[in-house]
C-alpha cells in the first residue's frame, strides 16, 4: 500500500495485515509513511529483499513495522538478530516441484511464520500460482502464508486445502487496478467469502 485514500478504504474491510515493500526494483515500492491511521489491530507488514540490517531496522522503525517480511535470501542468523528487536519474522520461500522443504528447518527457530509463493526468477509478485499440493511436503513447524497469484475465483480451492497450518492468505496483484492501487470492491467480496470458510 502506498495511496492513503486507497490505504483508508482498504482499512474499512479489516484486514489482519496491510503490507509495504521497500524493495526499490518493484512496481509497489514505496518510501512514504503513510499519513492514515492504521488500528493496532491490523499488522503492518514491510516487505524486504535482501536488505541490510540496518536498512530493515530503519524501515521498521520508520513505519512502525509489526512484520518484517524477507523474500529473498536472507539468513537464519539475520532473521534472528531482528527478532532481537520485538518485531515478528516472516520467510519467505519460492516453491517449485523441485523445492526442498528441509531448507525450511534452519529457519524454523527463528522465523514467527513462513511465506509460500512461487517460484520464479523475480522476487515475488508474478501472479502465478504454484501447485499447493506440493504443501503437504512441509513439516509445519510454523504457521504460514499462503501466496502466489491468488484471486477472486480461488476461494473454493482455498476451501479445500485441510491438514496445513495456514495463518493467513496473502493477495495482492489479482485485486490491482495498477500496481500498488486496490480493488476494493473485489476484495471486500474475497474477504467476505474467505471469512465465511473461516466461521
Amino acid at each position: 500500500m502506498r495511496n492513503d485514500e486507497n490505504l483508508a478504504a482498504l482499512l474499512e474491510l479489516k484486514p489482519d495485515y496491510v503490507g509495504f515493500i521497500f524493495y526499490d526494483k518493484s512496481p509497489r515500492y514505496t518510501d512514504s509513511r503513510p499519513q492514515v491511521n492504521i488500528p493496532s489491530t491490523v499488522k503492518k507488514v514491510g516487505v524486504f529483499v535482501n536488505a541490510s540490517e540496518r536498512t530493515i531496522n530503519e524501515k521498521r522503525i520508520q513505519f512502525g513495522l509489526d512484520i518484517i517480511q524477507l523474500h529473498g535470501d536472507e539468513s537464519p542468523e539475520l532473521c534472528f538478530l531482528l527478532k532481537q528487536t520485538g518485531v515478528q519474522v516472516m520467510k519467505v520461500f519460492r516453491v517449485d516441484e523441485t523445492f526442498d522443504f528441509q531448507q525450511t528447518r534452519r529457519y524454523q527457530d527463528y522465523c514467527d511464520y513462513f511465506l509460500f509463493d512461487t517460484q520464479t526468477k523475480a522476487f515475488g509478485g508474478s501472479g502465478k500460482r504454484f501447485d499447493w499440493r506440493l504443501l503437504k511436503n512441509y513439516n509445519q513447524a510454523r504457521p504460514m502464508f499462503l501466496s502466489g497469484g491468488i484471486g477472486p475465483d480461488d476461494v473454493n480451492d482455498i476451501r479445500q486445502i485441510t491438514e496445513l497450518n495456514i495463518k493467513a492468505i496473502d493477495v495482492n496483484s489479482k485485486f490491482e487496478t495498477e500496481p500498488a492501487l486496490k480493488n476494493i470492491e473485489l476484495l471486500s467480496e474475497f474477504m467476505s467469502e474467505i471469512r465465511k470458510t473461516e466461521a
